[in-house]
């Protein structure tokens, strides 16, 4: 088990369009289940869920079922802590501390850190921010932005990019450079590379350079 993936989609099977099995050879069984309750929650100690794979050491329920929080002991859930909320899950610390202070820390020691708004936006916002990869080779130690529409930076002073080996900025359409005041280039060689050589190539080469920038 401890090497199945498991889609966070399936954080919150406690019986949602799950076929219960609770009476098949391998449903879990407690005789040692307690619980405490009134009309404005429930605390309960070994509870099996709905389809009977996993059992909880503790969970706390709100009136409304929907509002509970757990503590996993078996099954695909082993170990899992989860906080499910109707309404706004809030946390807030660091009165005590300083700004260079770390205050709130989520460390992963394996795995991946998922952050996802189905229907919203994700902001992050501070007097800095700072991302950082760090990794091996070629598949690690990269950061990767995708937007299906558009990726702006705008509102900003200065935008600096220093790259010690390569920089490459490409597009299938169309490019711009713009600047309204002064636009400087500097390079210790400029070589500008059009498709007039394409069928015969100029003096100086560029036939290869246009072939490789047109690959399909």
């Amino acid at each position: 088990m401890a090497n199945e993936k498991i889609n966070i989609d399936q954080i919150n099977q406690r019986g949602k369009n799950v076929k219960p099995d609770r009476d098949g050879d391998t449903a879990k069984q407690n005789y040692t289940a307690q619980s405490w309750g009134n009309d404005h929650g429930t605390v309960t100690l070994g509870q099996v869920d709905y389809v009977g794979s996993v059992t909880s050491a503790f969970i706390v329920e709100g009136k409304d079922s929907r509002h509970t929080f757990s503590l996993d002991n078996d099954g695909q859930r082993k170990g899992w802590t989860s906080s499910f909320s109707p309404g706004v899950f809030q946390v807030e610390c660091g009165s005590d501390r300083v700004e260079a202070e770390d205050s709130l820390i989520l460390d992963a020691k394996n795995g991946n850190i998922t952050i996802r708004a189905n229907n919203g936006k994700i902001r992050l916002q501070g007097t800095d921010i700072e991302l950082v990869a760090v990794g091996e080779g070629d598949s690690k130690g990269n950061i990767v932005c995708s937007a299906t529409e558009s990726f702006m930076i705008h509102e900003t002073k200065k935008v600096l990019i220093n790259a010690s080996v390569m920089y490459k900025l490409s597009t299938s359409g169309i490019g711009e450079v713009t600047a309204n005041s002064v636009l400087k280039v500097y390079g210790s060689i400029i070589r500008g590379v059009t498709d007039a050589c394409s069928k015969k190539d100029s003096k100086v080469g560029g036939k290869r350079y246009q072939a490789d920038q047109n690959q399909d």
